[in-house]
């Protein structure tokens, strides 16, 4: 496609490819590593959870840096502070160092670029592609597109190399390709410039401001936080359920990881296709009510090669949801106030997800996985409800700004 042909958002695909592939690695890695070295479901919900802590704590303020500093510029500082924080938990491991509270600390200095990095290379969109709504929702897709691969191609390389080389080497790598995207982004990527403020992006909390007067991005969001909560508790059932079922095996919890990301490939690629000729809000609000449907089959017990199946299902409503969803909330949004309301978003999305990740720890020492499972569709259920009833009464024109009063 033409829109293909932009370098810089060319740049931005190979640079998120390579890098969100090593970080798929470690999505696998890094669980299964605590599980192997503690035997606890508990240490790893800490783990997991401790990597999107600093997404509640700093998501917020995160925005302001990235109005001073620039999209391209915080992802440059983002990829050259995770490799060599990345990089550490391997060394500690194999020098005898690498305590519980170590590793707590690495994963959490890690997380603290989440929120930033993430925001940033979605509001560089705009700049690379320019200010249609539609064009945005493909770009979207094309980036959604590109990170799937790397879900579907990651957990399985992942799976095969923590068989084959240990999962420290494969965090090891992971380390690496953030520096690859450092390298790539720095080069090539012409958009990303620091957005001039005005009045109404004054204030930490502007953003924040104005998601909760917006009569979509307010209800909208804080539903998806509930979504992500039950969705971040799935992704801590997932290593569980292949110790307790599938003999341990860790190229199946790669295949389980890659499902999800295989299916949302394929919704990206259909969304890039189809934002063009769906309204965008009615296209998320049908597609949220589809993906809950196939999480009521997990409570079945089944042949791992049919969770797969099911996981893959889900993951391709994804797509369908946050491409016409961020494009709308990009474009809607004062060009000024975009790093603070794209960081508000995510923090307010994101900020129960470790929960998620707590609660299925802990609960699975004491409740079967069925029962798991059977609570997760059954949260992600009602929240797709709620979602797509937010998503519909908010297809109204933005709010419009309003700068924090002075004091």
């Amino acid at each position: 496609m033409e829109l293909l042909r932009n370098r810089s958002l060319a740049a931005v695909l190979v640079a998120e490819t390579v890098s969100l592939t090593g970080s798929a690695m470690t999505f696998v890695a890094l669980p299964w590593f605590v599980l192997a070295t503690t035997g606890s479901t508990a240490r790893m919900g800490w783990v997991l959870a401790a990597e999107l802590i600093p997404v509640g704590l700093f998501g917020i303020p995160s925005g302001a840096v990235i109005a001073r500093l620039g999209a391209k510029r915080t992802m440059n500082i983002s990829d050259a502070a995770r490799a060599p924080l990345m990089a550490l938990i391997p060394i500690l491991h194999w020098t005898g160092h690498l305590s519980f509270g170590a590793l707590l600390g690495l994963t959490f200095l890690v997380g603290c670029f989440l929120a930033p990095y993430y925001s940033s290379s979605r509001l560089i969109l705009p700049g690379v592609v320019g200010e249609d709504e539609q064009l945005v929702a493909q770009g979207s897709a094309f980036v959604q597109a590109a990170n799937q691969l790397t879900q579907l191609g990651g957990p399985i390389v992942g799976g095969l190399l923590i068989a084959w080389i240990g999962a420290p080497k494969v965090l090891l790598i992971d380390a690496v390709t953030y520096a690859f995207s450092f390298c790539v982004i720095l080069t090539f990527v012409r958009a990303g410039k620091r957005v001039a403020p005005d009045e109404s992006s004054r204030g930490l909390f502007a953003g924040l401001r104005y998601v909760m007067r917006d009569k979509l991005l307010g209800p909208t969001l804080l539903v998806a936080a509930v979504l992500n909560f039950v969705a971040q508790g799935l992704v801590a059932t997932l290593p569980v359920l292949v110790f307790r079922r599938y003999g341990a095996d860790a190229k199946i919890v790669g295949f389980l990881f890659a499902a999800f990301g295989g299916g949302a490939l394929g919704g990206s690629i259909l969304a890039a296709g189809i934002v063009k000729k769906i309204p965008l809000l009615r296209l998320a609000a049908t597609a949220i009510l589809v993906m809950a449907l196939p999480l009521w089959l997990l409570a079945v017990q089944m042949p791992w090669v049919l969770v797969i199946a099911v996981l893959a299902a889900f993951g391709f409503c994804a797509p369908l949801v946050n491409a016409p969803l961020l494009a709308v909330m990009t474009v809607r949004t004062p060009e000024a106030l975009r790093p603070k309301v794209i960081t508000a978003v995510m923090t307010i999305s994101s900020i129960i997800g470790p929960l998620g990740f707590l609660a299925a720890g802990f609960g699975l020492q004491y409740v079967s996985l069925t029962i798991v499972f059977l609570l997760t569709a059954a949260g992600f259920t009602l929240g797709a409800i709620a979602f797509s009833a937010a998503v519909r009464k908010g297809d109204v024109p933005a709010a419009p700004a309003v700068p924090e009063p002075a004091i």
